[in-house]
């Protein structure tokens, strides 16, 4: 862990309004996107960035900020990653964030995000909150292969749950479907039918396969080796070098999910974007209830 004097913090990208407080990770996902080269990470991808100025350049820019907006974090970086327990930079910019009442749009696989339930619960209060879970698979010994330094399923079931007891609306990402490991009909179902029960408001699931590029394709296939013998010469076979692969069950998953969540009355991805991306004045506050 290092830490950085930034020169800004928040992002303005296709309309979406972001902020990354860290910059690498330490959940260890054998997916993770993020550790790409394209990113350009002059550091090792566990040598976490901390951004210690990061409330400091919140507070001006939002007390400068003249329309009320959603903020969203934890699209490239997880804000509750093992040093957020130490430094709190995430509660003190959720801080900043309900003094000035803003909308939040904050996405974890971590269960240290119930340390500021009450935060979450009173920017909610005031204006918007939505939480956004990663998950992937709902077994819990492949749980901890995939994603191996963070809670597991179980867990982040529970904190579907608390934050439903609280009234904050959540929405879970189900992504990525890797080919030959989670792209199986009842690891889709059981994880829909469980958000269901929760009382989720919305499933992304765009692509039922992953993306491969340059740095995070040498770390996942490490992984392969180790936890699965002889599948990663089926994907070289398979893909080669491409950038998106697909469940070969692909096209199934998908129509499973879309009927799914269509009978179920969810929202699906862009729908969960703009509901995301929709500040208060723009909706009308859903009851606990509906909620």
């Amino acid at each position: 862990m290092h830490e950085v004097e930034a020169k800004g913090i928040l992002i303005n990208n296709g309309g979406f309004t972001g902020m990354n407080i860290y910059r690498g990770c330490t959940h260890g996902c054998i997916y993770c996107d993020s550790r790409s080269t394209c990113y350009q990470f002059t550091h090792p991808f566990t040598d976490i960035e901390v951004k210690k100025n990061a409330p400091q350049l919140l507070e001006k820019a939002l007390r400068s900020k003249r329309k009320k907006c959603m903020i969203g974090t934890g699209a490239m970086s997880d804000p509750y990653m093992h040093c957020e327990e130490e430094l709190g930079l995430t509660r003190a910019c959720l801080e900043i964030i309900k003094k000035y009442e803003f909308g939040l749009a904050i996405q974890t696989k971590s269960d240290r995000i119930l340390r500021d339930i009450d935060l979450l619960a009173e920017i909610n209060n005031r204006s918007k909150c939505v939480v956004q879970l990663t998950i992937t698979t709902i077994d819990e010994d492949l749980c901890k292969i995939v994603e191996p330094n963070v809670c597991t399923t179980k867990r982040r079931f529970e904190v579907l749950e608390e934050m439903q007891k609280r009234g904050i609306p959540t929405i879970v990402w189900l992504t990525p479907i890797l080919p030959y490991i989670n792209n199986t009909e009842e690891n889709v179902t059981g994880i829909i039918d469980k958000c269901i029960e929760l009382g989720v408001k919305g499933i992304i699931g765009y692509d039922f396969g992953l993306t491969l590029r340059e740095g995070d394709r040498e770390y996942y296939y490490e992984a392969l080796d180790k936890h699965f013998p002889g599948l990663k010469q089926k994907y070289i076979k398979e893909y080669g070098n491409a950038y998106h692969i697909e469940s070969p069950n692909g096209k199934e998953l998908r129509k499973l999910f879309r009927d799914k969540c269509k009978e179920a009355g969810l929202l699906m991805d862009n729908q969960c974007f703009e509901y995301m991306n929709e500040y208060p004045e723009k909706y009308e506050q859903l009851s606990l209830f509906e909620l």
